[in-house]
């Protein structure tokens, strides 16, 4: 048994501390065993953790989501720690570095009044910082771990500010339809591959057109779902109040049903 004061209320030291507890000698046999590669899934599922707290406006819920992913930052950092690469006074040190270099306008004499001149200095910055010689280096640098949907409207607005986009909401809408047009040819064509190839870029086609229209293009999806979840739900309401089980009618009787529930 490892000893360890009990609190009242506890410190970024103290979680520090347990976690480096929890990962020593006689300590718990699960977290010693587990690497970044073990656990990087629980970072990405913490994060949507919180985002689902903020969208809940649950205050509560939010500060205990939040605790999660920072343990999460402080076990990464402990296994860092362990083969002595860096350690959390290293992490905090580093982003607290680029923070100022990279507000020149807060912590520096550089003049930026509005959010597009703070935007335009930090892309400056951030591609010198980091080597980025090159606009295609910035498209590149995208974490291809995002999210397809984010990814995709990530890289978008980095051509964009290469020049490199639809001059209006219009032409970027316009271009659904001209990528529509050749998955239906692709699909006549009975090509597999080209059919692969053409739905993607009408998807992309869409995430353009979400970002010119100025929407998120991944919370929309998320939003339609559940939308299309709430619907079904009360299809299948309607249905099973007549006594017959949805999965007995055709699509045709279904339609029927979906409409009434779309009303509702």
């Amino acid at each position: 048994m490892v000893e360890y004061q009990q609190k009242d209320n506890y410190s970024i030291g103290d979680l520090l501390d347990i976690v480096r507890l929890l990962r020593s000698e006689g300590g718990c046999p699960w977290d010693i065993e587990q690497t970044h590669e073990t656990i990087k899934s629980d970072l990405i599922e913490e994060t949507y953790e919180v985002i689902e707290a903020i969208d809940l406006k649950d205050t509560a819920l939010l500060r205990e989501e939040l605790g999660d992913v920072l343990l999460q930052v402080v076990f990464h950092t402990r296994i860092e720690e362990e083969k002595e690469n860096f350690n959390f006074d290293q992490v905090c040190d580093e982003v607290c570095k680029k923070l100022i270099v990279r507000h020149p306008h807060v912590f520096g004499e550089v003049k930026a009044d509005t959010t597009d001149q703070v935007l335009k200095n930090w892309d400056a910055i951030k591609m010198e910082t980091k080597g980025q010689e090159t606009y295609t280096d910035t498209l590149e640098s995208v974490a291809k771990s995002l999210p397809a949907l984010m990814r995709a409207q990530k890289v978008g607005k980095r051509a964009m500010r290469a020049g490199m986009d639809f001059r209006t909401a219009q032409d970027a809408v316009a271009c659904i339809s001209a990528e529509k047009a050749e998955l239906d040819a692709a699909i006549a064509s009975g090509d597999k591959d080209n059919i692969y190839e053409e739905l993607g870029d009408l998807l992309f086609s869409c995430v353009n057109a979400a970002r010119h229209l100025g929407v998120d293009a991944e919370q929309a999806l998320t939003d339609s779902t559940e939308k299309f979840i709430r619907r079904f739900a009360e299809t299948e309401k309607l249905v099973s109040a007549e006594g017959i089980d949805m999965k007995t009618l055709p699509i045709e009787t279904l339609d029927t049903y979906w409409a009434k529930a779309k009303k509702k």
